[in-house]
């Protein structure tokens, strides 16, 4: 049997996300920036993930956070792509681009480049918006510090599946 192709601890929650939102019959979307696509890979790692995931966007540059989330240009001007103001938009447009009940959106600098005095390497922001709801949506920054671009993208997938918990 071949193991999976993520880490334990990233499996081990993805596992869990699945479960408990399969449960509740809850369907999510990803807007993902520095982490890639992981957080979609870890919960379709997971038999069932099917009745959970809803879709995922990976959205790189600004232009296509823009195109496909409708995220407003004045906002990734005004406050920049690592901002929460850019994520809140990410998760709303995730939400309204899909027919999930739930959106996580991440975007941060990985580095080793990119990194500013106001944004250092490590600094990743994320938000949480859930459909039909009167409540704004979740918005966190997190400094994971000077980390390697791997540990960074590896502790953003894990806090982006801690949001995806009922």
């Amino acid at each position: 049997m071949m193991k999976s192709l993520l880490p334990d601890d990233i499996n081990a929650l993805a596992r869990k996300v699945v479960e408990e939102n399969a449960k509740i019959g809850r369907k999510i979307a990803l807007a993902e920036s520095c982490t890639g696509g992981l957080v979609a890979s870890a919960l379709t790692e997971i038999p069932g993930s099917s009745a959970v995931l809803e879709r995922g966007f990976v959205t790189y540059s600004n232009e296509a956070k823009m195109e496909d989330l409708d995220v407003a240009s004045d906002i990734i001007e005004t406050f920049g792509a690592v901002s929460i103001a850019c994520v809140w938009a990410m998760a709303q447009g995730a939400l309204k681009n899909s027919n999930a009940d739930i959106a996580v959106a991440i975007s941060g600098v990985a580095g080793p480049d990119g990194g500013t005095a106001l944004k250092p390497v490590g600094t990743v922001v994320f938000a949480r918006a859930t459909r039909d709801t009167e409540e704004e949506p979740d918005g966190e920054l997190k400094s994971f510090g000077e980390l390697s671009r791997a540990e960074v993208r590896h502790q953003a997938t894990m806090c982006a599946l801690e949001l995806l918990l009922p």
